[in-house]
Parts: structure tokens; sequence; C-alpha cells
């Protein structure tokens, strides 16, 4: 099935830094600066490629999680969830900056609970980025009780973490529900008998990739 998705293909997040660098681009070549002109329309091309924000289809299958962001995956484990403090299934995807950054619900469910921590800004593919970085994290219960942590982490090059939902807010897989600006990843604490449907190295796609399972 199609994606709910009501937003446009450029995010809003970016129309600031897009109008900026296309004002200053034009305004080189109308002084004919063309060297430095030349650098600041790639610089706005830069920045297109990475607020562009495309709808995708959701996969139907019942029980999946599907990837929160694109990227590539670099944790599948078992670990500690540190929010809701229980054995868990780590899945975590590194966005470079040249992956979409907006982030999608990876499940259907309602919204718990909500945690802000501020923190460093270590390399993002790093694993202790995940408990030293900046985060945000979402505690997701579905219908049938299953819950999921997701958690935005701000990476080397990111300083802004968006997210727009709250606790009591309801989300469906593949719904938009936040944004990381210029590199980051973001962590999935899985229930410990979760079978993954990805590897270490994976290239994903918000929305489209099965992450995993749920048993």
């Amino acid at each position: 099935m199609s994606s709910n998705y009501p937003h446009p293909l450029l995010a809003r997040e970016g129309w600031p830094f897009i109008a900026l660098a296309v004002v200053v681009a034009v305004a080189l070549t109308y002084v004919h600066w063309w060297v430095v002109a030349a650098l600041a329309w790639i610089c706005v091309l830069f920045i297109v490629q990475f607020f562009r924000d495309p709808p995708r289809v959701v996969p139907p299958q019942p029980n999946i999680v599907v990837s929160p962001a694109d990227g590539r995956i670099v944790v599948v484990a078992k670990a500690r969830d540190p929010f809701l403090d229980r054995d868990a299934l780590k899945i975590s995807v590194f966005m470079n900056v040249f992956n979409v950054h907006s982030n999608r619900s990876p499940v259907d469910g309602t919204v718990k609970n909500k945690w802000y921590h501020a923190g460093s800004f270590l390399n993002a593919a790093l694993d202790k980025a995940s408990s030293e970085n900046e985060r945000n994290a979402l505690h997701i219960s579905t219908a049938s009780g299953v819950d999921v942590t997701c958690v935005q982490v701000a990476g080397l090059i990111a300083r802004r973490i968006l997210c727009y939902v709250g606790p009591g807010d309801a989300l469906v897989r593949g719904q938009r529900y936040g944004f990381i600006r210029f590199g980051s990843r973001v962590d999935v604490y899985l229930p410990p008998d979760t079978t993954p449907k990805v590897a270490i190295g994976d290239v994903v796609y918000a929305t489209s990739t099965v992450l995993a399972q749920l048993d």
C-alpha cells in the first residue's frame, strides 16, 4: 500500500537553507564572479539533494518493522534498551550526508513516552554514539502490546534533531515523525525474540525496507 504522505518532495526543514543558497548563487552570478558562482550553484544542488523527501510504499505484511531511515545497517545485535531497561534486539541505521534524512515510524502504534538527552556529537557510525551523543527517543506500543523504542541520534555534523510527536500520538508504519540535519543515525530496540531481516552493511530505505519480523 502507498504511504500517506502529505509532505513536499523537498522537506520544509530545508527551505530556509535552499532559499539562502539560491539567493547567494544568483547574486554571485549577477556580479559575474563565475568561479565562485559555480561553487555556489554546486552548493545549492547539494542542499537540495540533502533535503529531498520522497514518498515511499509501505510493505503490506503484518507484524513487520520497517526502517525508520535511509542509510546503512551498522548494528544488528542483542543489547540493553537503556530507555525501557530491558533486553532487546538492537538495529541501527547510519545516515551519511547523501541519504534522505526524514525519519519514519517503524511500526503502527501509540507513543507512550518521549525522552531527550543533550550530549556529544561523535561520528554517528560509532556504537558509543548511541549512549554519548545528543538523542531523542520514542517508546511506541503496538495494538498487540509490543514495545518498540526508536532513537534519533545526532552525528558528527548534525546539530539539530527534530521530532514532531509526543506521548498519546498515534503513528502508522512509514509515517513521517521527525528529521535530523546533516548526518546521523537511528537506533531501534525490539523484543529479543524478534527475527532480524537485515545484516550489517545492508543498504536500507525508510518505510520500504523491512528491518525485522515481530514474533
